[in-house]
């Protein structure tokens, strides 16, 4: 399962509430593949720009054994300084009924197959533009949120002035205008053509608990479809 979205759109608050929910889950974190080049006209160090922020043979490398061995590597380093975020409560209700239903569907696929499920999150905001990447994606959300919305949580985390409308933001539209009807990455549809069954959710018009539980309702059948497939 993956879920990408531009920077401050709600990934790693939604990845720490699904780990806490779906039994033997595992957040794999996009930033701990990060790198950067400096901008070249700009002169600052980029964490934004697609072609250089990632290592992308070592992640698409990371993916594959994962998705082979449901393993992670013991040596795999935390960035967590990069995905801090406020903790946001959600309705204990939703929480227990889904926590339920993912101990239901491990239970029956084990007396079933004998078989154990691993769930990868996969979290990152550059999931969609590298189709090595895109290819071992089970699952594919997108996480919208507008773009003041994203500029005010971006900034808080100290980035050099002017930044966002240097750097961040236009590299947000080079990584993912080609998602969306006419390269409108505010409020395009998707078009299905370079991400196939890209589910998009606008997390301004829903509360967490709605985007969590719509999170959940989708893995959830996911997960039956390949039990009925098999």
């Amino acid at each position: 399962m993956v879920y990408s979205g531009p920077t401050c759109s709600g990934k790693t608050t939604l990845a720490k509430h699904l780990r806490r929910i779906i039994p033997n889950s595992v957040i794999i974190h996009q930033d701990d593949f990060a790198r950067f080049e400096m901008h070249p006209e700009w002169d600052v160090p980029d964490w934004d720009t697609p072609a250089g922020a990632i290592e992308w043979p070592l992640f698409v490398s990371f993916l594959r054994k994962f998705k082979t061995t449901g393993m992670m590597p013991l040596d795999r380093r935390r960035l967590d300084y990069l995905t801090t975020q406020k903790d946001v409560q959600m309705r204990d209700e939703i929480e227990r009924w889904y926590r339920d239903s993912f101990a239901q569907l491990e239970l029956d696929i084990v007396k079933g197959e004998g078989e154990r499920i691993i769930w990868g999150l996969v979290d990152g905001f550059l999931l969609y533009w590298d189709e090595d990447v895109i290819n071992q994606l089970d699952v594919r959300i997108f996480l919208r949120a507008p773009h003041e919305v994203r500029k005010k949580r971006r900034e808080e985390r100290y980035d050099p002035p002017h930044y966002w409308e240097q750097v961040v933001h236009p590299a947000y539209v080079e990584a993912h205008f080609e998602l969306f009807e006419d390269g409108d990455v505010e409020n395009g549809k998707p078009t299905g053509q370079k991400v196939g069954n890209l589910v998009l959710i606008d997390t301004l018009e829903m509360g967490t608990s709605d985007v969590v539980k719509r999170c959940c309702k989708i893995l959830l059948e996911h997960a039956k479809s390949l039990e009925v497939g098999r």
